[in-house]
This record gives structure tokens, sequence and C-alpha cells, in this order.
């Protein structure tokens, strides 16, 4: 176990020691604990993409934008790159390089770090999650990736990326539907909610066959749960006594499970109140971002 830490590179161990692993925070700690001799111009031509970095498009009327301001107050923030054999990849920072390139500049400052490979993905994983806009079924080979490559429980994995066990389970189930769901979940047709109840279902031919249903019907996620119950099931839930407060708790369960999937993190509803968890400042900023709240 010890050998496998070691493996996995102490640099992000130690940054982080058992918190989530955060890109912000990252770059934040590097940068001030560099003292500023140490941050150099680089060429930007001797840049290249980090080789684990399986996002290659960027929103251009967003780097427009930043190259705009690069032109009118300079580079604010140095860039984070690895020498390798032939100049230098680029760690985090890559919205910079190329919105410096469109500015003009030809060379941009840099902090060089020596991260390993391993280190090198995890962090380009982590990027891809925390920073950019990704599908549902992109985010759950994200995660795949991280746990698979630094042999991660779900809990671990979880308590790294600064997400809920619960959502965590909840998107790698995606990874086990069959592909015909995956392509529509892909264009949109279906959503993440509907997806994680189909994900659920050992009969590959009765997920199809509900996932056409719900394209064609428009079903709601709280039908589609009850098409998937076993009719003996069903009529024994509409047994029970029939109580106002199993009716709310029914109905705020279904809630927190939606709330839960589209937020990342634990929710709660109880006594007319919304409770929402955060780990940190930037995970309540990027709860408040998904809420339009932000501003």
């Amino acid at each position: 176990m010890e050998n496998k830490r070691r493996a996995l590179g102490r640099g992000l161990e130690e940054l982080f020691n058992n918190e989530p692993l955060n890109m912000t925070e990252m770059e934040e700690k590097i940068i001030t604990t560099t003292p500023k001799d140490k941050i150099v111009n680089i060429n930007l031509d001797e840049l290249r993409s980090n080789p684990y970095q399986p996002r290659k498009n960027f929103d251009e009327e967003s780097l427009n934008e930043l190259a705009s301001s690069i032109k009118e107050h300079g580079v604010f923030q140095p860039i984070i790159a690895k020498k390798s054999i032939k100049g230098y990849e680029i760690i985090a920072g890559e919205r910079r390089v190329k919105a410096s390139r469109l500015a003009g500049l030809t060379t941009i400052p840099a902090i060089i770090k020596d991260f390993t490979d391993e280190e090198m993905m995890e962090i380009a994983l982590l990027e891809n999650l925390q920073r950019e806009n990704l599908s549902a079924l992109e985010e759950a080979e994200a995660y795949n990736s991280l746990k698979t490559r630094l042999n991660l429980t779900q809990d671990e994995l979880a308590k790294k990326v600064g997400k809920s066990r619960s959502h965590i389970t909840n998107m790698l189930g995606l990874l086990t539907l069959p592909n015909e769901i995956k392509d529509e979940v892909m264009k949109g047709e279906i959503s993440m909610g509907h997806a994680r109840v189909l994900s659920k279902l050992e009969d590959k031919d009765q997920a199809i066959s509900l996932a056409d249903k719900v394209i064609n019907e428009n079903l709601s996620v709280r039908r589609l749960e009850e098409l998937t119950t076993s009719n003996e099931e069903y009529h024994r839930k509409k047994e029970l006594p029939k109580r106002k407060i199993t009716k709310k708790e029914n109905e705020y369960s279904y809630l927190e499970n939606d709330l839960c999937e589209k937020l990342g993190t634990k929710v709660k509803i109880k006594e007319n109140k919304l409770e929402i968890s955060f780990t940190n400042a930037n995970d309540l900023t990027r709860i408040l971002e998904i809420m339009h709240l932000d501003k």
C-alpha cells in the first residue's frame, strides 16, 4: 500500500493531505509558495498541452474575451508547466496560453514543477471535472478513470473530488447503460435523472424499451420509476396506510434525490427547510453557479 501511495506522487498528497483535491486551490498553493525569482518567462512556442488532457475544444468567445483582457492588462497569474524532453508541458493554465497567443504575445510567465505522469493524469482529470462543462457520461468516464488509475474506493474518490458518495455511485452506474441509451443521453434526449433510473435495471432490453417510452411519451422520472417497480411491490405500496406524512416523505425523498443529482452534493428537506451541504468556499461557489445565484 505504501509503495502504491508513493507511485501516486507525493506532491499532490502533501499539498492536500486528506482534503478534496481542487484545481483552483492547487494553483493558488503552488503560486503562493513559489518565490518571485522562480517565476520565469517561457516562449509560447515551447509549450504543448498536457498529454493526458482529453478535452481539446475551448469556447472561442471566452478565449477572445480573455485575450482582450491580456492585451490590456497582461497575464496576472503564471501558468504551471513541466519540463519535457522538448520544451514544456502545460499542467495548469492552458486557456491563458491560448488567449496569450491570440493576444499576440510571444512569452508567458510560468512556474516549473516536476510532476509525475500519474500526477499529470490526475490533474488533467480533475481539471476536466472541476472546470469544464462536461456531459453526464463524460463526467462518469472521468470518475471511472480517476478511480481505476489511482486504485480508489468510491468513498475515497468521493472525498478526493469533493462529491457525495451517492453522486459518485449514480454517475458510475451510467457506464453500465447499453450504448443505445448512452447515445440518447449524449444527445440530450434522456436526462440524467432518467438515465440514473435506467442504469439500475439488470434487463438491458427492458432498459432500452423504457428509454424509447421516455423519448416517445415524454415520461417523467417519477413515472419511469413506477414502471420499473414490479407489480407486486407497486401494489404493496398502494396498500400501505395513507398518511399525509408518508406522502410528504416520499415526495421529499424524490426531490432530495433529484437535487442531489443536479447539485452533486447531499441535500435534505425536513420541516419545510432545504439543507444543501458543501465542503468549502469553492464548492459553495460551484453550487451557486449551478443554481444561477452567483451574481
